[in-house]
């Protein structure tokens, strides 16, 4: 079965333009004029965040700094995990301190953080990527997320000179589903990306059923308008599980 995730600018062929990808273009088309924006692209499982990210940054001419992260196992510590990224990115980018790696990266039009570091064992098997800890840690990785968060404050000061995009999501599985903390509850998302709005910009990835049906249409060209429907109705607007469902069924042209 193929893997219905996007992991550079280069894999976009099938993509569709819809509102949300709007937001992200045109956010995106202005970065190369101003620095010291924090911006978290949300969006529940299966809605294809990073498709968004990368289709947008194919079109345009930006400066594009996007690390890998690559975890040894799913059990490291929150603590070990903080360590491990800062330690990439410090040899990755040929400096020794974490202030040095804030000034360094003020040379790019944007640092994007997501699927190579999120997604990264779709790169190296043997590795574990943020998302896939995420989800096997649950509760136990806020302490990374508040370092990250603490980070943020600390450098406010050098991140007004830095465009940052990051790829969000907080998922945990339940009863063998993925739910987004962010997105996929009436109550507490709201209130949680109300929070976030007041320190970041925050754009959520989100399609009509319309646009979803098109979506599939365009990688599934044999499926009727029914077959999808139905998909919808079950899986709801996020073209990755219905892309994994109808593969599944042999539906692929």
């Amino acid at each position: 079965m193929a893997d219905y995730k996007v992991q550079s600018e280069a894999d976009n062929a099938d993509f569709v333009y819809t509102r949300s990808f709007r937001k992200i273009y045109s956010m995106f088309r202005s970065l190369k004029n101003r620095k010291g924006r924090f911006v978290l692209i949300i969006g529940s499982p299966g809605t294809g965040k990073s498709a968004n990210i990368y289709s947008a940054l194919q079109i345009l001419d930006l400066n594009v700094y996007d690390p890998t992260l690559f975890l040894d196992h799913h059990d490291m510590s929150s603590s070990e995990v903080f360590d491990e990224f800062y330690q990439t990115l410090r040899k990755d980018l040929g400096v020794r301190t974490n202030e040095e790696v804030y000034q360094k990266v003020q040379e790019y039009d944007v640092v994007l953080l997501a699927d190579k570091i999120l997604d990264s064992e779709f790169i190296d098997k043997e590795k574990v990527g943020l998302s896939l800890w995420s989800l096997n840690k649950g509760f136990d990785t806020f302490p990374f997320y508040l370092g990250i968060l603490m980070e943020y404050f600390k450098h406010r000061k050098d991140l007004n000179k830095i465009n940052v995009v990051i790829q969000t999501a907080f998922v945990f599985r339940f009863r063998g589903v993925k739910y987004d903390l962010l997105t996929d509850f009436y109550v507490i998302s709201p209130v949680l990306v109300f929070i976030l709005n007041r320190f970041f910009e925050v754009i959520r990835i989100s399609y009509s059923k319309e646009e979803t049906l098109k979506i599939v249409k365009k990688n599934f060209k044999k499926v009727d308008d029914d077959q999808i429907k139905l998909c919808i109705d079950k899986y709801g607007c996020k073209p990755r599980f219905i892309f994994e469902r109808l593969e599944k069924e042999g539906k692929k042209e």
